[in-house]
């Protein structure tokens, strides 16, 4: 009966819309992809809510099932509801981080709220978790990945509240709703702001730090880091402050009520680290090494300066400040090796690094990238492709999406428009914020960029070489602190110099890169890692010490001023020096108060530690070694989240992860 009234809703519902909703068909089309041009906005509401109300009737019957609870009826059961809003979010939630319009923004208003209600209803059902937690309790007969999907399921329950009181429960899902409110009102007024940056400075965001290492003209550097730092934290409708001060107090709140002393302490329960102190000891000695190296890294540019002020550029008594350190640190790395993104760049032509990424990866994995002209794409920018594996048989589609737009958020990342999970195979997309070609000359990327196009392919590869029959582990749905290992391990191939040779070519002449290039690249890669290590450990601590506040302590907060007093207070604490901030300051820090990494940023350090460790493995035993390519593969790629992370990393090394490896790999021994 449930599922004859729910079929009757949904003719409704296509019959209210004068037209087809074509997230209420199945797709005709290649691979399953989505239609994107016969999808109307109008088509995400009634889509969505179709799509909450069949997952609740699913849910519902299996509460209902009278058979005793098992992981096929119940766990199982459960990973194969939500079909239809997976394929609606799935769609809509991709194109609103990477085509947000004023309508894309409104329907987001409108359905976050919905979803986010609906998932604290399964995961507050009393009577659902009984059955879930039966299973938890006797896994006799399962095998290992069925285990972690049951463990995974029974942690997200008891994460989201089901053990509270009715009260605790109503305040629980009030801060779920709000939070998911905030954190999209923060993007929303980031995007603004990103674009506000560019009319005011005639850059974007992403191209930054170019512009910052090529401008000669000082007081134009200082205009440029002043807006860029300052994004979020103008005053006016796109002010993130308040935004900020309300999460960070939700989230305390949140999880005082289940009995944790911060949201830090909360968030890490259930990560490789496991505890706010073990990533503070973390973090500490890899800030003190990066000072140690930027204190250096200033002398050097400082020397350099000083030239400018005996010729008369700069006034006497100039020193290096915050907007300095590109340009200065650019001139020192092209006197000490020869070397600037001048020199680099026309060697490095979005196309052809492109095929330097799908090349590197058909020759470690034995797998096939082709164009898939077939698929329709979201945006005339999109090229999508088709994988395969060695026998011939599909991985999955990809979506590569590279250049900035407005109406693009700033960063780069991975995401799947559809899961892996038995029978079925992933539709994953790269969003990049690279310069667009333009008439004159094509996107020509620098050293940093060509390892963010590595970097996301590597987030792709774990997505594509899944051999998951869930889900809720397939993939990328790893342990925070742990997915990024194989992201970074991936940046590694980027300048190998037999994976150069079959993409680096000069784009005006096809000129091959030459050898010694390659070597000065190579030379090159520790340079400045006081100044890079350094910002991004700052934004890691500073991550960590908003999230280990108590709810008494952040009472205190007020203000846009008491934002700004904690952060100098803690960069201070951690020793920054005063020529470098965090790599994300409050205001702007998307990764924490809208991507998912709250209390996780240190995550890139911390998976660093692996995928070094991993790659001096390859590099001991042969980069091109075939059983150490299959190896990694098999046990990591294919495995997601079935396994625990420490598990597999011993599998594949043999031995716990070296922590020093991370100093060595970045010169800061």
């Amino acid at each position: 009966m449930k599922k004859i009234l729910f079929a009757l809703t949904v003719l409704a519902m296509m019959s209210g819309c004068g037209h087809k909703n074509v997230f209420l068909e199945e797709w005709e089309t290649p691979y399953g992809t989505a239609p994107f041009s016969l999808i109307s906005v109008e088509d995400y509401v009634p889509a969505v809510k179709a799509g909450i109300a069949a997952r609740a009737a699913e849910v519902q019957a299996i509460v209902d099932n009278p058979d005793t609870p098992t992981f096929e009826n119940t766990i199982a059961a459960y990973e194969r509801s939500g079909g239809l809003l997976a394929k609606v979010t799935g769609v809509f939630y991709n194109l609103s981080e990477s085509d947000s319009t004023p309508a894309i923004q409104k329907v987001e208003e409108e359905i976050t709220p919905l979803i986010t209600a609906a998932d604290d209803a399964i995961f507050m059902d009393e009577a659902f978790f009984a059955r879930v937690k039966a299973v938890y309790d006797d896994q006799d007969g399962l095998d290992r990945e069925q285990q972690m999907v049951t463990k995974k399921l029974y942690e997200k329950f008891v994460r989201n509240g089901v053990a509270l009181d009715a009260a605790g429960k109503v305040r629980f899902s009030e801060i779920n709703s709000r939070l998911a409110t905030l954190s999209q009102k923060f993007s929303q007024n980031l995007l603004a702001e990103n674009n506000a940056f560019k009319e005011e400075t005639g850059i974007t965001v992403s191209a930054y730090p170019a512009y910052m290492a090529s401008c000669a003209d000082r007081a134009l550097r200082e205009q440029a880091f002043r807006a860029y730092s300052s994004r979020g934290n103008n005053g006016g409708e796109h002010d993130n402050n308040a935004i900020v001060l309300e999460i960070l107090k939700l989230r305390a709140e949140q999880a005082a009520l289940l009995g944790y002393p911060s949201f830090a302490a909360y968030q890490l329960s259930d990560k490789m680290a496991g505890t706010p102190e073990t990533v503070d000891a973390f973090l500490k000695p890899v800030m003190e090494a990066s000072m140690r190296k930027a204190r250096e890294e200033v002398v050097a540019m400082q020397a350099v300066m000083d030239e400018d002020i005996a010729a008369g550029f700069l006034p006497e008594g100039s020193r290096i400040e915050p907007w300095d350190w590109f340009y200065y640190a650019e001139k020192v790395r092209s006197r000490k090796f020869a070397l600037d993104e001048s020199v680099t760049a026309p060697y490095f032509q979005a196309d052809s690094v492109s095929k330097g990424v799908f090349q590197a990866a058909e020759r470690i994995y034995g797998i096939h990238i082709d164009p898939a002209p077939e698929v329709e794409v979201y945006n005339p920018v999109v090229k999508a492709y088709r994988l395969t594996d060695a026998d011939g048989s599909l991985l999955g589609i990809f979506y590569q999406d590279w250049f900035s737009r407005d109406t693009k958020r700033g960063g780069a990342w991975m995401n799947n428009f559809r899961d892996q999970y038995a029978g079925v195979r992933p539709i994953i997309v790269n969003v990049c914020n690279f310069n667009p070609p333009t008439p004159e000359q094509p996107s020509l990327l620098t050293i940093d960029q060509v390892q963010t196009a590595f970097h996301e392919f590597g987030h792709a590869l774990h997505g594509f070489l899944t051999q998951c029959r869930y889900r809720d582990v397939s993939g990328t749905s790893v342990a925070r602190d742990f997915v990024e290992m194989f992201s970074q391990f991936n940046e590694n191939f980027a300048f190998v110099p037999e994976i150069l040779a079959t993409y680096a070519n000069d784009y005006r002449t096809g000129a091959p890169i030459p050898a010694d290039l390659v070597e000065k690249i190579g030379r090159s890669l520790q340079f400045n890692q006081g100044f890079m290590t350094g910002e991004l450990c700052a934004a890691s601590i500073l991550d960590m010490r908003w999230h280990e506040l108590t709810a008494d302590e952040l009472a205190a907060f007020t203000d846009a001023q008491s934002i700004r007093d904690f952060e100098t207070h803690v960069c201070t604490e951690m020793g920054l020096i005063d020529e470098i901030i965090p790599r994300y300051r409050t205001t702007y820090f998307n990764h924490i108060f809208n991507s998912g990494y709250s209390a996780g940023y240190y995550s890139y350090l911390w998976s660093e530690v692996l995928d070094v460790d991993a790659w001096e493995k390859f590099e001991a035993e042969g980069i091109f070694n075939p059983a150490v390519a299959k190896a990694f593969r098999e046990t990591f790629l294919e495995r997601g989240g079935s396994e625990e992370p420490m598990t597999l990393f011993r599998a594949f090394r043999g031995a716990d992860p070296d922590p020093a490896a991370l100093l060595r790999s970045r010169g800061l021994e």
